[in-house]
């Protein structure tokens, strides 16, 4: 019994021996009456460790770990690089042209949408909904309540045609619960975003050059431990990614995370501000 069930069934409780136990249990008590015989009872024992060793090894806790042993094999056998949580941490290497979007961008416009809308449930949905509609991919999405009260402000990034930018704001403010939507491009607006890096501590402190990029772009050291650094950088986009790009180029980038967009316009009137007015002046008017 020990042999056959012995660690072999799940492929992944080598040291466990819940398998051994189970048999060596069963073996010592005597067999339902109602079955037909000592074979009809080893072949119940055998259809039940099968059972049980599919659940055990279809679990989502057995399934990610081997995943993650997958992922670790293939990046040793690669380059040799890979992120651990020793003292020697070693940077993985983003692939190049890998960051952003894949999709082909030319001669399109990085538009920025700015929409207004109130704060019930299931408004981000609709508003999500045509762009899938328009077969328009969302680079970036930020959702934040807006100064004023009860209403939300959508922040989206896409490349697309002006006139399809103007065909989406149009969309959107056909939604019941949405004030306001308007599209811009990047000289219109204000612009920023926030980005986390975590370095290899130690190659921080080998080259110095990290540190030298660090303090040209004028970013931020949040959190340094034996093992890795932290760096915040804000910035406008084209900073935020020159940033990241100099510092990968080094081989010392184990994470990078940037947020979405936050813009403000150029305009000295608050767009949705004046709309509100308006509409309360015409209510008046009734």
């Amino acid at each position: 019994m020990k042999s056959k069930y012995g660690a072999a069934e799940c492929g992944d409780c080598n040291t466990c021996g819940k398998c051994d136990n189970m048999a060596n249990d069963i073996q010592d008590k005597p067999l339902n009456s109602s079955s037909r015989g000592g074979q009809d009872g080893v072949e119940q024992f055998d259809a039940a460790v099968r059972a049980a060793a599919s659940v055990d090894r279809d679990s989502y806790e057995k399934s990610l770990a081997r995943q993650r042993k997958a992922t670790l094999a293939q990046d040793m056998q690669q380059d040799g690089q890979h992120e651990t949580f020793s003292r020697n941490a070693v940077a993985r290497r983003s692939a190049a042209a890998q960051e952003g979007s894949l999709l082909n961008h030319d001669g399109l416009t990085l538009y920025t949408l700015i929409i207004y809308s109130e704060n019930y449930a299931g408004v981000l949905n609709q508003i999500t909904a045509v762009f899938t509609r328009r077969q328009v991919n969302i680079e970036s999405l930020n959702v934040c309540s807006s100064s004023t009260p009860g209403v939300h402000k959508y922040t989206i990034t896409c490349y697309c045609k002006q006139e399809m930018a103007e065909m989406l704001c149009k969309q959107i403010e056909k939604k019941i619960d949405v004030l306001q939507a308007n599209c811009f491009v990047d000289d219109e607006i204000f612009i920023l975003e926030t980005s986390l890096l975590k370095l290899s501590t130690p190659m921080v402190l080998a080259n110095p050059d990290i540190s030298r990029i660090v303090r040209r772009f004028d970013a931020r050291i949040v959190e340094v431990n034996p093992t890795y650094t932290t760096v915040e950088k804000t910035g406008v986009t084209n900073d935020v990614l020159e940033h990241f790009k100099e510092l990968n180029d080094l081989g010392c980038v184990l994470q990078f995370v940037r947020s979405g967009r936050i813009a403000i316009t150029k305009s000295c009137i608050e767009r949705l501000d004046q709309y509100i007015a308006q509409r309360e002046e015409d209510r008046d008017n009734l």
